[in-house]
Order: structure tokens, then C-alpha cells, then sequence
């Protein structure tokens, strides 16, 4: 019973044995080189990463080469399977009946003669040629031994193909089958066919990478005088070169290329000198698989290959960060924020009848919204203001204290004075209440751009939640289609605060991001891991707006309620405006009473300088704190900015950007296994 082979473990193979097969102790494979087995792993790993990439009929001629070799590997090493192929009348059983010493073959003017395979072995050191046979199909009765069991052959394995140009359909398809399954080829052509295009276009040109086992075989040169012989070959040659075939000339690597005559055995023995040497090597099985390798690979090419150079540059990424950050406004929000630090200042720094009067003129707008403001769903006063948001007239923004101004963006505008920040809210055309944080469930959302002032200063302020809602009114009349809600419905209650509608953070922003980090992603991919490359994006792109949402949602809570920290020299400033407004009460109060007659008449003069003291400090107090607000408030909405933009990066991360690394990864992992595969 032949020996069988057995894969070696990585634990055999990193011991240092010198290939990936091993005979049992009475077995004779010779180990696979190192290259071809390296080569034949990574293949084998190329195949296994990208299974759910490719469709299994681009990998079926890979996956097809790793089971010949397996199969070729379980059997044995000590043979060297030749086959003689060629074209009716060519010589082919007179040339294998001269290299086995007797007439093994059929040789007769009928055609086709040669209608299945014939074998002649010459025994090695170690059985094993019936294994091969077997799978060669050769019938058994047409397996022969040599007549004169020369040494100098020991362990090949002779076989007469029928004729690849036969007129039986079923000769031409075994050929096919058993070239695809032996060693190394001699082809066999004669005078009058050797230029054959069915010969050079079906099997010598595709042929051509596997010229290192072929030899081929100008036979009947005696029917040829003279130097007539030698014209023919020189330009079977240069045929040959036509083909892309590599001619072993000058020590080279290539195609043996001769001139015989099988029947009066002029250059037999040149062939068998040959022959004998190349059998001796011990090495077509392993450069037969090589040279399936080289084809399995370069057909794979254009599906591994990049164009160019390929991933995400820092420029994308950039890009990419500063497109979420503009869809969730980081940019609003910082300045948003730096204008709520600067008012935390002024109210905490300034005089105790400057907060008096705005407390008062808060309380005036807030009774003025129910008679100017119509469908109001909700109104919440903060630190930060006094946010409202209404509904139920198409194209008329929620308002109060000021005029609304209704665009085709639908945005509103209202102008305000001193006291806070309103988002006015719109709907669209679905006409739906708004839920107390002035989310809409529904319609065309818009979002409020408030004015505040100080005394008619006219400093615009965007608060976080209307500065989305006015991003997505903006891109959404520019894309004229807008991402809609196609069945117009309810709106959700006063409880639903917490409901996030996606559309908020600029959705045709966030989408045309992603688009656009996917395409730079897998610019250059061959077409199956661009594919992957967009479906990765596509697929982290889902729920990617409504995400921002909620970061820019977490941002302006926590900015609601101002910064976290107070100054301490808005204590002291404070503290200060009491002692001036304390100064002041005194000065005014002295004069009144010089006036009313209650003091001396001259006691004026005493209170005037009290009175003025606090009427001029306090303001000029004030006036400095702004000035000293300014860079710590900047450096505050910069923070919040920071923090927002950072936020929505991370969001976009881990959402796009990781998965579309890790099938860059992927892909960089299959081309490594594919340089090694292709020997490049």
C-alpha cells in the first residue's frame, strides 16, 4: 500500500523542516520547496479572507490549484509524470515506442490511432506510480514497463496522449483533462504542422507560463534535406517566441526545444539524455504547481490589484470631522456659548437695578407671549433665556417680545432685548404640535435664529437646539426634496422631550460626508473591496444623524446652565456693585433730605459726592468687567466648541471611519497574501 502523505503543522514547519508535506517512514515525497510552499499557504489564506468578498466562480481556479497540489502532494514524489502530446500523424507513439525500447503503443496509418492513454513506467526506488496512474485515469491493461529497464529514467512515468486535434469529441476532452494533471509535456510536431494555429492559439500560448516543463519536439527530420532541418526549427522558434513561450537556451530556464526522428532514431538519444536529467532533478511536480500558481494569481490580479495607493490620508479624516462639526453647528455652539458666558457676567458684575430691570423686562415678555404668539405648544425659561416653540400655522415661526420674519427657508427671526435667547421653531406643511423641547415628530422642521440685544445693540445669538433645527431648514430647501416625512405624522406630546428627530443634525450634510469619505476610502480599490469599502460606510452611516443629534442635544445641556465654575472676581465685582449702589442709595438719599429741608441746606454738597461715586462707578465697574469677560469668554465658547466638534468625531469614528478602516485592513491583508501567492 503506497504511503500517504500528511499536511505538516505549523509547529513542524516552524521546527525548521524545509516543507509543508512529509512521507511516513516508508514513504519518499521529497518536501515541497520552501518558496512554493509559502506560496501555496498564501493562497490558501487569500482564498479564506476573501470568500465573503468574491463570488466563488473568481476564486474557483485558485481553490481548484490547492486541490491539485493537495492530491499531487498525497502521492508519490519519486515519479515524474511526462506526457506526450501532439497532432494526428505527428509521431508521437513511434517517438514513445523508441524511448521505451519496443513497440508499447499502437503505431498504423489509421486515424485517430492512439484512442486512450498509454503508460510506461520505469521503476523507482519506491512504489507509487499506480497512485498516479489511477488518477491519470491510464486503463490498466495500458500500463507497460520498458523493454530494456534503463536506469538512467528511473522514475518516469511515461504517457501517450491521444491526439489534442482528433476528430472524436472525447479524445480532444481527455487530453485537455490529463494536460492539466501530469508533470511536464513533450510536444510532438512535424515538418508540415508544426505552424498549426489550433497547436500555438488553444495550447502552446496559453501554455506559455509553464514553459519550464515542456519540451518540444520538431520529429521526421529525416524527410527534410539537406539544411532544411534547421530552417524549420529556427522558425518553429521563432514561433514559439511569438507565443510568449521562454526557450531554455544558454543556461536560461524555458522550453527545450529539438530536433528528432523517432523512426531511424536520429536525436532519441538526445531527448533521453535529457529527459533522464530533468527527471533526476526531482522537480517538475513542484514547478508544474508553481507555474499553476503564477496562473491562478495573475487571473486574480484585477481583483487584488490596486490602481493607486489606497486608505484614508489625515486630509480626509479632517474633512470628515469638520463636516460633522458643521452639522451639528460646533461652531454656533462656541459662539453661542461665549455670548451666555459674557451674559453670566454682566448679570453676575453689574449693578443690583440693572439685574432689576432685566428680571422686569423678562416678566413683561413673558405675559406679552399670549397675546403675540398663536399655537404655542411650550415654553421653558432658563438660565440661558426664554426658549418657545409653536405650531400649527404653515410658515409662521413661534414668537413673542419681538416680529417674526418667515422666509422660504423657513426660518424665524425674531428680534428681542436684553434678557435671554429664544429658539423659535417652525413647521412645515404637516402642521404638527412640538414636544416641550421643540422637537417635531413631523413636517418640515425649521429653526429660529433669535436676536438679543442690549439696549438695541442688535448681537445675534443661536442656541444649539435652533441652530440644527436652522442648518437642516437651510439644507434642506437647497436639496429641494429634503428627507421628508412622507406620511405627515402626529408630533409628539409634551412628554416626548426626549424624542430625536434625525433630521436636526443636517442630515444631507452627515449623508454627503459619509459619501465622501467612502469615495476617497476606495479610490483606487479594485471594484469587489470598494464595494465593501462603501457598504462599510453605508452601513455605519445608518442612525449616524440622529446620534449627532443626541451629542449636540448633550451639548447644550450641559452648557444650559452656564459655566460650572464662577470666577471669583465676579464676587468681588459684585460685591463691589453693592458697595456702589449702597453709596449711591446714601448720596441720593443725603440730597433728598437737604432738599425736603430735613438736613442743613449745605449738607448737599456732602451727599453729591456719595451719589455721584455710585451713579458713575457702577456702570464704569460694569463697563470694565466686559472688557475682562471678553478673552475668558472666548476661551470658554472655544472649549465648548472643542467639545462638541470632538464629540462628533468620535461619533463618526466609531460609526464610518472604523469600519471602513477595518476593511482597509482587511484589504491590505489579502494583498499581502496575494504578493506572496504570486511570488512578487
Amino acid at each position: 500500500m503506497e504511503a500517504m502523505v500528511q499536511p505538516r503543522s505549523p509547529a513542524d514547519v516552524e521546527s525548521g523542516g524545509g516543507g509543508a508535506y512529509r512521507w511516513a517512514a516508508d514513504g519518499g515525497r521529497r518536501a515541497v520547496g520552501g518558496g512554493l510552499r509559502g506560496r501555496l499557504d498564501a493562497l490558501r489564506e487569500l482564498i479564506a479572507l476573501s470568500r465573503t468578498r468574491l463570488d466563488g466562480r473568481t476564486l474557483e481556479g485558485a481553490g481548484r490549484v490547492l486541490e491539485t497540489a493537495d492530491e499531487r502532494y498525497r502521492l508519490s514524489g519519486e515519479h515524474t509524470v511526462v506526457a506526450i502530446a501532439g497532432a494526428t500523424g505527428s509521431g508521437k507513439s513511434s517517438l514513445f515506442n523508441a524511448l521505451a525500447g519496443a513497440n508499447r503503443s499502437q503505431v498504423g496509418p489509421r486515424r485517430p490511432t492512439t484512442a486512450e492513454p498509454v503508460a510506461c513506467v520505469w521503476p523507482g526506488s519506491r512504489p507509487g506510480a499506480d497512485g498516479l496512474l489511477h488518477r491519470l485515469g491510464v486503463p490498466t491493461h495500458r500500463r507497460h514497463v520498458p523493454a530494456d529497464g534503463s536506469s538512467e529514467l528511473r522514475g518516469l512515468i511515461l504517457i501517450d496522449l491521444p491526439d489534442h486535434d482528433s476528430s472524436a469529441t472525447e479524445h480532444r476532452a481527455q487530453v485537455d483533462r490529463m494536460l492539466e494533471l501530469v508533470d511536464a509535456v513533450i510536444w510532438v510536431v512535424d515538418p508540415e504542422k508544426y505552424a498549426d494555429a489550433v497547436l500555438h492559439e488553444r495550447y502552446l500560448r496559453p501554455l506559455a507560463g509553464y514553459a519550464e516543463v515542456m519540451f518540444v519536439v520538431l520529429n521526421q527530420v529525416d524527410r527534410l534535406p539537406g539544411d532544411a532541418a534547421d530552417q524549420v526549427v529556427d522558425d518553429l522558434r521563432r514561433l514559439l517566441d511569438e507565443d510568449g513561450l521562454a526557450l531554455g537556451e544558454h543556461g536560461e530556464p524555458g522550453a527545450a526545444v529539438l530536433a528528432l526522428s523517432a523512426a531511424t532514431g536520429r536525436g532519441v538519444g538526445e531527448l533521453r539524455e535529457a529527459l533522464g536529467q530533468f527527471v533526476a532533478e526531482r522537480g517538475a511536480a513542484d514547478r508544474r504547481l508553481a507555474a499553476d500558481v503564477d496562473a491562478a494569481t495573475e487571473r486574480l490580479r484585477s481583483v487584488y490589484v490596486a490602481q493607486s495607493r489606497v486608505g484614508l490620508t489625515e486630509r480626509a479624516r479632517a474633512e470628515f470631522d469638520d463636516r460633522l462639526a458643521e452639522a451639528v453647528g460646533a461652531v454656533a455652539t462656541g459662539r453661542a456659548a461665549e455670548r451666555d458666558w459674557l451674559r453670566y457676567a454682566e448679570r453676575a458684575c453689574g449693578s443690583p437695578w440693572s439685574r432689576m430691570r432685566m428680571r422686569m423686562r423678562m416678566r413683561g415678555r413673558r405675559g406679552s407671549r399670549g397675546a403675540l404668539g398663536f399655537g404655542v405648544g411650550a415654553t421653558d425659561v432658563g438660565m440661558t433665556g426664554v426658549r418657545t416653540a409653536g405650531a400649527g400655522t404653515t410658515g409662521v415661526g413661534a414668537s413673542w417680545g419681538g416680529r417674526t420674519d418667515a422666509g422660504s427657508a423657513g426660518v424665524g427671526r425674531t428680534d428681542m432685548g436684553w434678557g435671554g435667547a429664544a429658539r423659535g421653531r417652525r413647521i412645515g406643511r404637516a402642521g404638527a404640535g412640538r414636544s416641550q423641547d421643540g422637537r417635531g415628530a413631523a413636517g418640515q422642521a425649521c429653526a429660529g435664529l433669535s436676536r438679543t440685544g442690549r439696549n438695541g445693540d442688535g448681537a445675534e445669538e443661536l442656541t444649539a437646539g435652533g441652530r440644527r433645527g436652522m442648518q437642516q431648514g437651510l439644507v434642506e430647501r437647497q436639496s429641494a426634496a429634503g428627507h421628508r416625512r412622507a406620511d405627515g405624522a402626529a408630533a409628539a406630546g409634551p412628554g416626548d422631550a426626549s424624542v430625536v428627530d434625525g433630521r436636526a443634525a443636517a442630515r444631507p450634510v452627515v449623508e454627503h460626508a459619509v459619501r465622501t469619505v467612502a469615495a476617497e476610502a476606495a479610490h483606487g480599490l479594485p471594484a469587489p473591496w470598494a464595494h465593501a469599502v462603501r457598504d462599510a460606510a453605508d452601513r455605519g452611516a445608518y442612525g449616524l444623524p440622529e446620534a449627532l443629534d443626541k451629542v449636540a442635544a448633550e451639548a447644550e445641556e450641559s452648557l444650559r446652565g452656564g459655566p460650572a465654575v464662577k470666577p471669583r472676581w465676579w464676587t468681588v465685582a459684585a460685591s463691589l456693585q453693592g458697595m456702589l449702589s449702597v453709596l449711591q442709595v446714601v448720596g441720593v438719599l443725603w440730597l433728598l433730605g437737604a432738599v425736603t429741608g430735613v438736613g442743613e441746606a449745605t449738607a448737599w454738597i456732602s451727599g453729591l459726592l456719595p451719589a455721584v461715586l455710585g451713579s458713575v462707578g457702577g456702570p464704569a465697574l460694569a463697563w470694565m468687567c466686559r472688557v475682562v469677560a471678553r478673552g475668558p469668554a472666548r476661551r470658554y465658547g472655544q472649549d465648548a466648541e472643542r467639545r462638541l466638534r470632538s464629540a462628533a468625531a468620535a461619533c463618526g469614528r466609531a460609526r464610518v471611519l472604523e469600519p471602513v478602516a477595518a476593511e482597509l485592513l482587511r484589504y491590505r491583508e489579502v494583498r499581502e497574501q496575494y504578493a506572496v501567492a504570486s511570488g512578487v
